[in-house]
């Protein structure tokens, strides 16, 4: 099997777990948001992390030669598309998919879980895949690191 595919497998069973098949399993059987303009942005929420997963995995296959498993991580450091703005844009993706529903939610505890696993992304990236990946790409990544920020874009002034 080849990492498209991998990559489409690990994507619906892990992430789309996290950020689609729990929070349909925790909305079930309640309504959404009551404001029509509250169900839209957390509508476009879902969509955009959604997107923003996509690309991102897209990059895995395509640029590092792997796929977002564990099991079959890149063999090459992907720091292009996403990766360019921050290191991190699939966890990124996934919490803005997570806020999307939080906002649909009115009994707040999708809010408590998006939490969680933002919590949860920080200490996996801080303390296992910084380490990791520094081990693996050395140089590459210290120069990675100085360049890119882990969650916030890092704005360049254009003078």
């Amino acid at each position: 099997m080849g990492p498209a595919a991998k990559t489409v497998i690990f994507s619906v069973l892990v992430p789309g777990s996290a950020a689609l098949w729990v929070p349909l399993f925790l909305m079930r059987d309640r309504a959404f948001a009551s404001h029509s303009s509250l169900r839209v942005l957390a509508a476009s929420l879902v969509v955009a992390g959604v997107a923003i997963y996509v690309r991102c995995a897209y990059d895995f296959v395509k640029s590092g030669r792997g796929t977002p498993s564990p099991d079959d991580p890149p063999r090459k450091l992907v720091t292009r598309g996403l990766f360019e703005v921050v290191r991190n844009p699939m966890y990124v993706g996934i919490v803005t998919t997570l806020v999307g529903w939080a906002l649909a939610d009115p009994t707040g505890k999708l809010a408590a879980y998006a939490g969680v696993i933002a919590l949860a992304f920080h200490l996996r990236v801080r303390f296992y895949e910084e380490p990791v990946l520094e081990r693996l790409f050395g140089a590459d990544y210290r120069n990675y690191c100085a360049r890119v920020n882990r969650w916030w874009p890092r704005w360049r002034s254009s003078s």
